[in-house]
């Protein structure tokens, strides 16, 4: 075995990683739609395409602060 059958089988193998791992990622990404703090971020992916300023905010924020 010399060294460029040796690449092969290396690019071959982290190619199969990385795919794995990418996968894994998105699967988590579906799965996971709530963070530690239960904040649901998916709320937010529509809010480049509604940003008028007519529109309603996504969160509502208080100008009032809790003490």
């Amino acid at each position: 075995m010399d060294i460029a059958q040796l690449q092969a089988y290396g690019y071959f193998g982290l190619t199969i990683f990385l795919v794995i791992v990418l996968y894994g990622y998105i699967y988590h990404l579906y799965t996971a739609k709530k963070d530690v703090d239960g904040v649901d971020y998916e709320k937010y992916s529509n809010m480049a395409l509604k940003d008028d300023i007519d529109d309603t905010p996504v969160s509502s924020v208080s100008d009032d602060k809790e003490k």
